[in-house]
């Protein structure tokens, strides 16, 4: 397991980048960077499933039955249980496979952040913790992903001030690496 690392911060103490694991993040709400079909899987998906336990899956599977018979659509939110995670509800959002989704991947990408801030700030879950969204076998480049996270969190927080604080949490230091290089927070 990787170790929380001191946190970099952005946007007067409101965004925090860090090295950890994102189940073990105590926060309100942490996101799930899943698949359409909600399911589980691998990645930070899986990890989340196997730590939060079957009350996950259940919720999913219910949100399956009634809500998205053909799965969520790329770009939306969803929110369930946290199950034995120590976050209290995890936000499901499905990010865009970066050469099918072509020239709509920054869009599709930017509404992941947007929509689980939103459900977020619907929910009154006050802090988030988010992984890297599509950086692993979806194959968002690293470098696109922290430009475009970045602007997206920055927007949102221009017209929001009830989210305290959200985390970008890095299972590799390389990878928090890439986003500190490339992300586009205003300086301080």
């Amino acid at each position: 397991m990787s170790q929380t690392s001191t946190p970099h911060t952005f946007l007067n103490g409101r965004v925090a980048v860090l090295v950890g694991d994102i189940t073990q993040q105590r926060v309100a709400a942490v996101v799930n960077a899943a698949n359409a079909s909600l399911l589980g899987g691998g990645g930070v998906d899986g990890a989340i499933h196997r730590a939060g336990g079957p009350d996950i899956l259940a919720a999913c599977q219910e949100l399956r039955r009634t809500r998205y018979p053909d799965g969520l659509p790329t770009g939306e939110a969803v929110l369930t249980t946290a199950g034995r995670l120590p976050a209290r509800q995890v936000i499901h959002t499905v990010g865009p496979v970066y050469g099918a989704a072509g020239e709509k991947a920054e869009g599709l990408l930017t509404a992941c952040y947007r929509n689980s801030l939103s459900l977020a700030r619907q929910h009154e879950l006050t802090t988030v913790a988010f992984p890297a969204i599509s950086t692993g076998v979806y194959g968002y480049p690293r470098e696109e992903a922290a430009a475009v996270a970045s602007r997206a969190i920055t927007d949102f927080f221009a017209t929001d001030a009830t989210i305290t604080e959200v985390r970008l949490v890095f299972f590799a230091q390389q990878d928090a690496d890439i986003f500190l290089t490339h992300h586009t927070f205003p300086a301080a």
